[in-house]
């Protein structure tokens, strides 16, 4: 029975194992994005939502989930405003120290769209156009930077004071609401940058994904510490050079043994294409302890789901911002549309009362 497993395993296609993760993961934020958007609409409309706001959408936050990570170390306490905007940071990071960048071609649905963007890229060029030696090497640090940036403005720069008013702030509460609105309502210079990001990445391969995204710099850090790696058998490799061709990270990996490259996010693409079996795998620690395209699978929704719901069980997941409290947010910061803003003498008492409320709970922390 195990033999007949492990064949079974084997003829099972990489690729549309991954794809099928993929679609999962981006058929949940398509989910997650209509109900948002709903959620937002009747805020608007002055309305208090008769329906819930899907924590999800905090995972388009990573620079809050970063400020939510100081003040997690500086308190040990997760904030009540956006905490599964750090949990789901924490499983990034998680699933990128026990399987390098897996995240990136197996979750991000960014990384799906980057995939279809390169299919009209093989359409427009018979070869694909790469980018030249060090233009490239400058480009791919500059998501490192922005990453330092970010990890260095929050981390030494913020006095734990700051991090707390941030936290708290009117402006945190709905960010992400401001975050949904940078898109619905996009400005013309707005609009013109994304444009320019897919024409790029139409040209380029992966553009976005391997010079900008600072969520890959996090994960290509943290991966490259991962015992997981692609691994090649120098002695039954023919050195037909099929797995170099089809990394969509330019790796050269028919020159390594091991691949440690920040740059992998084991999409697995080479090892479906490799002629000679059980030359390239990828393993843990040796290619004793082979990680096939399925396990790969339930590793990763055993991080994210079971992280998920484990956080839902610990009551670290939806927020304790209640809707109504949203509409009063809303309307301090101008989002309700004119004809539906109630009395401003009554917004500012509510407002008052929420104020208190919050630097109570604030009190209560410290």
């Amino acid at each position: 029975m195990g033999w007949e497993m492990k064949i079974l395993l084997d003829k099972i296609d990489s690729q549309l194992i991954r794809r099928f993760v993929q679609l999962v993961f981006f058929s949940i934020v398509i989910v997650i994005g209509i109900q948002f958007f709903s959620f937002v609409t009747q805020l608007e409309n002055g309305k208090i939502p008769d329906i819930e706001r899907p924590a999800g959408v905090e995972a388009f936050l990573p620079i809050g989930a970063l400020v939510s990570l100081k003040y997690f170390i500086m308190t040990g306490v997760v904030n009540e405003v956006h905490p599964s905007g750090l949990v789901f940071f924490l499983l990034v990071c998680l699933s990128s120290l026990i399987m390098k960048k897996s995240f990136c071609s197996w979750v991000c649905p960014f990384a799906l769209l980057s995939e279809y963007l390169a299919k009209i890229n093989s359409v427009l060029f018979k070869k694909p156009v790469k980018m030249p030696f060090y233009a490239d090497f400058i480009l791919r640090s500059i998501k490192y930077l922005l990453a330092v940036f970010f990890v260095y403005t929050i981390f030494v720069k913020m006095s734990g004071r700051a991090v707390e008013q941030f936290i708290y702030s009117p402006y945190n509460v709905i960010s992400d609401i401001k975050m949904l609105k940078f898109f619905t309502n996009i400005s013309f210079t707005a609009l013109i940058v994304i444009i320019f990001l897919v024409v790029l990445t139409v040209i380029f391969n992966n553009f976005w994904c391997r010079y900008l995204c600072p969520y890959g710099a996090v994960t290509g850090f943290i991966g490259f510490l991962s015992a997981c790696k692609i691994r090649r058998d120098s002695e039954s490799c023919t050195g037909c050079g099929q797995c170099d061709r089809v990394c969509p990270s330019l790796i050269s990996i028919s020159e390594k043994r091991i691949v440690h490259s920040d740059e992998c996010t084991v999409c697995l693409r080479c090892t479906s294409v490799c002629p000679e079996k059980e030359t390239l795998r990828l393993s843990f620690f040796s290619k004793a302890l082979p990680v096939r395209p399925v396990i790969a699978c339930l590793i990763l929704f055993t991080i994210f789901g079971g992280g998920i719901l484990a956080a839902d069980f610990l009551g670290h997941w939806q927020n304790k911002v209640t809707n109504q409290q949203y509409l009063i947010y809303m309307a301090s910061q101008g989002m309700i549309h004119k004809k539906n803003v109630m009395p401003k003498t009554k917004d500012n008492k509510k407002m008052e009362r929420m104020r208190k409320m919050m630097e109570m709970m604030n009190r209560e922390k410290q």
